[in-house]
């Protein structure tokens, strides 16, 4: 696995923790033709910075950022999805609520972006790297893309962030949401 997906630092934070376990995206500038898709079932998380990203989840206005090393990326978890679909009806939106820490305002933003209307949900197992890899910044990190590609990050162990009776009643709940 070399292959990562860029996410805000805030949700890889919350995919990290357990607090989150779906990847909500509608696509970016650079997804091409096609648009976006979940190209890869294993990655790691890439985690991006802007100052706006906490005031577009519902965590309290004193959240801070995640540590931005000057740089630098720390990779700090890896994913697996086990399972996608395209939600084309805005009123599923809601019943997504618990499942990430996303604001309304920004997942209906996204739903309503581009065409089609929808919005991808991937619902993965997140591991915790032990010891995290730090890797120099490279400019093809950059750019508004969703996948990039890392160098060999070997010898770290992955721990699950979530017990696996945890995990499957999530995945349970998500399918029934989800149908």
């Amino acid at each position: 696995m070399n292959v990562a997906f860029k996410e805000w630092a805030l949700v890889c934070e919350a995919l990290g923790s357990g607090r989150q376990s779906v990847i909500l995206r509608k696509g970016g500038i650079a997804e091409g033709r096609d648009g976006f898709a979940f190209k890869h079932g294993e990655f790691f998380l890439f985690p991006t910075w802007f100052h706006e990203q906490v005031g577009k989840t519902v965590l309290p206005g004193e959240t801070e950022l995640p540590v931005q090393l000057e740089g630098e990326i720390e990779i700090r978890y890896a994913a697996v999805l086990e399972w996608s679909r395209l939600v084309s009806d805005v009123a599923v939106l809601a019943a997504l609520r618990p499942f990430h820490i996303l604001a309304d305002s920004v997942l209906e933003e996204r739903f309503h972006y581009d065409e089609p209307k929808g919005l991808h949900v991937g619902f993965v197992r997140v591991f915790k790297l032990n010891p995290p890899r730090r890797l120099e910044m490279r400019p093809a990190f950059g750019g508004c893309r969703s996948w990039v590609e890392l160098p060999p990050l070997d010898d770290a162990t992955l721990v699950s962030v979530l017990s696996d009776d945890e995990h499957a009643a999530r995945r349970d709940e998500l399918a029934r949401i989800l149908g």
